[in-house]
């Protein structure tokens, strides 16, 4: 058990009274604690897993408006999606970074009713979309956000110049729009940032993963219990308000801990949506630094862009009728690459590129549409009456969970007879704070300071942000801060500040989450044994947890994120070659 953890759970045990307690450590569970957490409360957050490892660890990775969300004419939604966008890449600069996004057109009608038909209570797939729709979203976009936009306005160009710019589009385009949104490079990382942030602003709140609420064995229907999962200890806890941020299992969650026959009337409904990591060099660098947003031949909206030096596409969209954890299927991953011979017919695309693929379960509202992108990704609060009343955070996304935290947070004041003490619109985030306009500035900065190459700098300039002060310090106060494996900028030293750090407990808290090893296809056999040897030695892991550790690790990239054995052991005979 790391320090962290211990100091965690000490605090409980020293005082178990919470105001609020937070069930779900995913991106509105982490929200909401860190807002309700700056109002002056107590708080307890509850994670079964790792922070970010359910739906918040497989988004698109995009932060956006939300285009595709005007054709359902959910108007508010794209508005205040718009001022979150803006709002992250004002207070998280060191992750979510402009997207430029275009858009190929084949039509100029298509799709003018696709609006229209929402309002009369259609449910089924859109048409194409042309360039008169197109436009017609573009200009309503743009008025949205008004002067107050961070990015560019958008501009259409003609067939000519929109294939001087991507030579390799599919030459049955029109013309082409461009506008600007944003991605996120490390959305894992970012909500363990809003825990740390809260940890130093607020340290009487408390946040675990690897840990369940219960209610207690007892006749007292307010008495609860926090169960750590590691060990399976179980500890008294009090609390006044409950938060259900359980996402996709808020549902499951609610007939666990309020029984009541309102509790277990469904509330949420879930579709799946799978993405792929490719690594072809053609198709980056046919991309130009855009995403492309396009249709595919069903109606449904795909994505591709650059990210971490490889091409994320996806993604599907597939009602789900039991939420478990999911992984791309065959089928899936046909449909995003056959998707991609739509607008880069003359691309060669196969399996063999693909260096890692996601599935997770989108946690919409409770609908009845036929065609799942009709399906609302606004959010709202369900308030469940009760000894402890309960407050469920049914679907929100990404971009909105600000917002959605903010909303929630106003739910709870109002039942407990609070004023809010603080608004965090502006509040900065993490390695957000203090950043120059211009990443090159920090990063040259850390080398004059530290000593440190260029490389070495713009790496933790790009995963830490201004916190890369922090840990670049502690590192070199170590033994060991050269790199890992030849190729890679991680360290042993910085592994040792990670699980000292960032509330790490399994060997895949990091290979997954706190680094992007995984998804950005840097993982290998070698890799995955020499971290699995320092957190071993770190925290005194016996042979068989040591084995266990790294099988899991295994078993998780060969399941849900289609890795095999086979594909790290040929990564690292590769890598070798390279460096050799």
């Amino acid at each position: 058990m790391s320090a962290q953890r211990q100091t965690s759970f000490q605090k409980i045990t020293e005082n178990g009274a919470f105001d609020v307690v937070v069930i779900g450590g995913g991106i509105n569970g982490l929200g909401v604690y860190r807002e309700l957490s700056l109002q002056g409360l107590r708080v307890l957050l509850v994670e079964r897993n790792d922070f970010c490892s359910g739906c918040s660890a497989a988004p698109s990775r995009m932060i956006h408006g939300g285009l595709r969300y005007l054709e359902n004419g959910e108007v508010d939604l794209v508005r205040e999606s718009l001022a979150e966008r803006d709002a992250l890449l004002a207070n998280a600069p060191h992750m979510v970074r402009p997207l430029p996004t275009t858009i190929p057109i084949t039509s100029w009608f298509s799709g003018l009713f696709n609006s229209a038909a929402t309002f009369i209570g259609k449910t089924g797939k859109p048409s194409n979309r042309g360039v008169l729709p197109v436009k017609i979203g573009l200009a309503l976009y743009d008025r949205i956000t008004g002067k107050r936009s961070a990015l560019p306005r958008h501009q259409f160009r003609g067939a000519s110049a929109t294939l001087k710019t991507w030579p390799r589009l599919t030459r049955k385009l029109l013309c082409s729009a461009t506008y600007h949104d944003a991605w996120i490079s490390y959305p894992e990382r970012l909500g363990v940032e809003l825990i740390l942030d809260t940890a130093q602003e607020v340290p009487t709140s408390v946040a675990l993963n690897y840990a369940e609420l219960l209610p207690a064995n007892t006749d007292v229907a307010d008495a609860f219990e926090v169960e750590d999962r590691e060990t399976g200890a179980r500890y008294a806890v009090s609390t006044r308000v409950l938060v259900n941020a359980s996402g996709a299992w808020l549902d499951q969650v609610n007939a666990q801990i309020a029984p009541t026959k309102e509790a277990v009337k469904p509330l949420v409904s879930g579709t799946k949506g799978s993405h792929l990591i490719i690594n072809n060099g053609d198709l980056f660098e046919a991309l130009n630094g855009h995403m492309l947003y396009f249709e595919n031949t069903d109606g449904r909206v795909c994505i591709v862009f650059p990210y971490l030096g490889n091409v994320l596409a996806g993604s599907t969209d597939i009602r789900v009728q039991h939420v478990a954890r999911t992984r791309c299927s065959k089928d899936e991953r046909d449909y995003i690459l056959g998707s991609l011979q739509l607008i880069f017919p003359d691309i060669l695309i196969n399996r063999d590129n693909i260096v890692f693929s996601f599935s997770g379960i989108r946690p919409l509202p409770i609908s009845d549409h036929d065609f799942t992108g009709r399906i609302s990704r606004n959010h709202k609060v369900h308030r469940i009456d009760g000894p402890v009343p309960q407050f469920c955070m049914i679907g929100g996304k990404w971009t909105t969970f600000r917002a959605f935290s903010e909303q929630t947070t106003d739910a709870v004041l109002q039942e407990l007879g609070l004023a809010r003490l603080k608004d965090t619109k502006q509040l900065p985030i993490g390695g957000g704070k203090d950043f120059p306009n211009e990443a090159d500035v920090l990063a040259t900065r850390l080398m004059e300071d530290f000593g440190i190459s260029r490389q070495r700098a713009d790496y933790l300039t790009d995963v830490y942000g201004t916190r890369a002060r922090l840990v670049i310090a502690a590192c070199q106060q170590g033994s060991n801060d050269e790199p890992l494996v030849s190729g890679l900028n991680l360290t042993a030293a910085e592994i040792i500040w990670l699980v000292e750090n960032e509330h790490v407990e399994h060997l895949s808290d990091l290979i997954f989450r706190r680094t992007s090893l995984a998804i950005a296809g840097h993982v290998t056999t070698t890799v995955i044994e020499e971290i699995a040897a320092i957190m071993a030695t770190h925290l005194n892991w016996s042979p068989q947890r040591l084995e266990q550790e790294g099988q899991s690790v295994l078993d998780d990239l060969r399941d849900y994120h289609g890795v095999s054995l086979e594909d790290l052991r040929h990564r690292a005979i590769t890598r070798s070659k390279e460096c050799a």
